[in-house]
């Protein structure tokens, strides 16, 4: 067994995923299940990762994790991650590099953003 646990004789979860994959799109119609499976699910979850920006967390990432199950199934998500990920360490080096007075605004712009986003919402759901 290739990619397989000798002792236990278990396949790791990314063989077992593989074969999975592999299964549902060879139903009919089933490339194209998966395929808007994920593309939901990573739309989803890059939202997620927009909304927890302003939050001290994972913001980050999750928007990561979204592009790569998107990076799965498209080239261009691909290309973006990669993009993505280097302007994000050039970004830190940048900030961490600058006085502690431009990281407190930047961070303050941050829960300038936070509040924002709760404000609009409170508003939305008070029009609805």
């Amino acid at each position: 067994m290739v990619g397989s646990d000798v002792v236990t004789g278990t396949r790791g979860i990314g063989e077992r995923l593989r074969q999975w994959r592999a299964r549902v799109r060879a139903l009919p119609g089933g490339a194209i299940v998966w395929r808007v499976g994920v593309t939901v699910m990573g739309l989803l979850v890059v939202v997620l990762g927009v909304l927890l920006l302003p939050l001290p967390g994972p913001g980050w990432l999750i928007i990561f994790a979204g592009l790569g199950l998107l990076a799965s199934e498209y080239a261009w998500a691909g290309r973006l991650l990669a993009r993505l990920r280097r302007l994000v360490m050039k970004w830190t080096r940048w900030a961490r590099h600058q006085p502690t007075w431009v990281q407190l605004l930047i961070g303050a712009g941050g829960l300038v953003l936070l509040a924002a986003a709760v404000a609009g919402s409170w508003f939305l759901s008070v029009l609805v």
